[in-house]
């Protein structure tokens, strides 16, 4: 009620402005350039002047303590001399201004010492200017106090609103702040949870595969046994790598991105003496994380598909930033792919795009399988 009074208080000071002048210039005496029609000119002015400014006014505008004792001291004269000359004039609806203004700019004390000195006043001038009924002036007075209270209870009601608007939204960010830590502690909890038992049961396959190595090497194996093993020990060690990578990023790491496929390509053409091609066309668009870590996890899966399920004799990534998104293209070429090329980690990627509000689209191609994706920008 009192936010919908509030804002409803500059149409009603705009009604009750063009109600004086309505009222002010059918009275009696009429406003003139001479005698007591002076007076109710000067009056009508006044009131006019110092009631728009107080009632237009933003509430709780830069208005220093002297501008507004002076439009205080304005609406007073003008109501009092309206009321003195004019017995059923507009003199007092500067009681109204006054009463409305003071209960939403002078909260404590001030208010209401304003509002008895002036209705004091208006009942001086009512009493002892030109003659009219005593239930009148009592009315009108009767009706500015209420007026105040109105005022004051419509204040303190916006007051407790906004309050507890504060306090609610201080709430929000206290939940919001309680389930980040949740979830940091979660991710911490996982991040140890991996470097506990997978990470050090990877560093001992890492070792174990170095061993066998040095075995094989130093043995005399089969060059091919020895290459397997060395094969078998890169993988474990970028195995290694990326378990680490995942627990930095639990741990509040920098996520992996597009910025890192040249070396994902790189190491890729190490492992398997295949060449892979990493190129980037368009001008880079800006990526929310998650997106960013899915164009990295597609070509990382579908770069390992390639190195589980084909044979080709060179690979492309190609990277394509348009207007609405990112596209990422893997291909490889030179021989087709085997029959387990469609299996989970497709369906995975596909999942990952699906989240993103993305696509993802694979196939066989006529010399070789290829992986689309696409996520908006």
């Amino acid at each position: 009620m009192g936010a919908e009074l509030l804002r409803w208080r500059r149409p009603l000071a705009v009604v009750g402005l063009v109600v004086v002048i309505a009222v002010g210039s059918q009275s009696d005496p009429q406003p003139a350039l001479h005698g007591l029609g002076l007076v109710v000119s000067l009056g009508l002015a006044a009131l006019l002047v110092g009631g728009g400014a107080l009632l237009l006014a933003p509430p709780r505008g830069p208005v220093s303590r002297v501008a507004l004792s002076g439009l205080f001291a304005l609406v007073a004269a003008g109501s009092v001399a309206l009321v003195w000359v004019e017995p059923n004039g507009a003199g007092f609806f500067g009681g109204f201004v006054v009463a409305g203004a003071a209960a939403v700019r002078l909260p404590g004390r001030g208010g209401p010492v304003v509002v008895a000195v002036f209705t004091g006043c208006l009942a001086a001038a009512g009493l002892l200017g030109v003659p009219r009924p005593f239930l009148q002036v009592v009315l009108s007075l009767a009706g500015v106090v209420a007026f105040y209270r109105v005022g004051v209870y419509a204040r303190s009601l916006r007051e407790r609103t906004e309050e507890s608007e504060r306090l609610l939204a201080e709430l929000e960010r206290s939940r919001a702040g309680e389930l980040r830590a949740a979830a940091l502690a979660e991710q911490q909890r996982l991040a140890r949870e991996m470097h506990d038992v997978l990470a050090h049961s990877m560093s001992g396959l890492v070792l174990h595969l170095e061993a066998a190595r040095l075995l094989a090497v130093r043995g005399g194996a089969e060059p091919r046994l020895a290459d397997a093993v060395e094969r078998a020990h890169q993988l474990a060690r970028s195995g290694l790598a990326e378990v680490r990578e995942v627990i930095g990023t639990l741990r509040g790491g920098e996520l992996p991105g597009p910025e890192r496929l040249a070396a994902l390509g790189a190491e890729y053409e190490r492992d398997t003496g295949v060449p892979c091609a990493c190129t980037s066309t368009g001008e880079p668009a800006e990526l929310a994380a998650q997106a960013r870590l899915t164009v990295y996890r597609v070509a990382q899966e579908a770069l390992a598909n390639v190195r589980k399920h084909a044979r080709p004799e060179r690979v492309e990534v190609r990277l394509e930033h348009e207007a609405g998104g990112t596209r990422l293209i893997v291909a490889d070429h030179g021989a087709p792919p085997g029959p387990a090329a469609g299996g989970y980690g497709i369906s995975g990627m596909r999942e990952r795009a699906e989240l993103l509000d993305g696509r993802l689209t694979a196939g066989p191609t006529t010399d070789g399988f290829r992986v689309e994706l696409w996520v908006p920008a």
